[in-house]
Formats: structure tokens, C-alpha cells, sequence
């Protein structure tokens, strides 16, 4: 069922995406105001597309959180293999958005004592690169 449900947001994401489905969308609304006089700008005629559009909205907002889900998770993934390859990379920073704020703060405290570091040899005319302790 997963799998069915990814494949499906796949198709739709690229399907809406395209210059074509814009064009459809805005093609009903104008065949929705040109209809407006015919139905003498009804209660009915106002609920069709407010309807519609809230009904749109609301699977929308499953899809593009689906598409966000997986775009993060390969870019994670990708990451992750960036710094398993780099020789002197820290590994431990591999997975990082799995852990707790607790753990993910004593990282950030570390890298902004690290930052701190590498500003002051700046200031002092020295380079602030380096590799990553042993």
C-alpha cells in the first residue's frame, strides 16, 4: 500500500508541476466567473468552487508533505554518504536528525566553539582551515 501511495504522489507531484495543469486550473476558474451570470452569481455557483478548492487544498497539502518527506530523506542520505567518504570527517554527525535537541545541542555548542576558533586564527592573519581532530 506504501509503495502504491509513493508511486501515486510521484505521478501527481510531477503532473501538477507542469505548465499544462496551471493552464487547466486557470481555465476553470475563468469558465467558473464566465458562468457567474448564467447562474445569477448563486450561492451554489460561489460553493462549486469554494468547495473545489478547499477539497484541492487539502489533498495538496499531503502531497507536497510527502514530496518534502522524501526530498529530505535523500538529501539526508546523501549527506550521510558525503561525510562517511571524506577522510577525517566526523561520523558520528552522520544521522544527525535523528537525535534528540538535547544531543543535537552539544554538536552545535562544539561547532560554534569551533567557528569561534577559526575567527579568532583569522583575526590574528592566520588561515582558518583545518582537518578535523583525530
Amino acid at each position: 500500500m506504501s509503495d502504491r501511495y509513493g508511486s501515486m504522489a510521484k505521478l501527481v507531484a510531477r503532473w501538477c508541476g507542469k505548465q499544462s495543469t496551471l493552464t487547466l486550473a486557470i481555465g476553470v476558474i475563468v469558465l467558473w466567473v464566465v458562468s457567474g451570470p448564467i447562474f445569477n452569481f448563486s450561492d451554489t455557483w460561489q460553493l462549486v468552487i469554494n468547495t473545489g478548492t478547499t477539497i484541492v487544498t487539502f489533498l495538496m497539502v499531503f502531497l507536497i508533505q510527502n514530496t518534502q518527506n522524501r526530498d529530505t530523506a535523500a538529501i539526508q542520505l546523501k549527506l550521510d554518504e558525503l561525510i562517511r567518504a571524506t577522510q577525517g570527517a566526523h561520523n558520528a554527525l552522520m544521522d544527525l536528525e535523528e537525535l534528540e535537541e538535547r544531543q543535537l545541542d552539544e554538536f552545535r555548542r562544539r561547532y560554534i566553539r569551533l567557528a569561534g576558533q577559526a575567527r579568532q586564527r583569522l583575526e590574528q592573519g592566520e588561515v582558518d582551515t583545518d582537518t578535523p581532530d583525530a
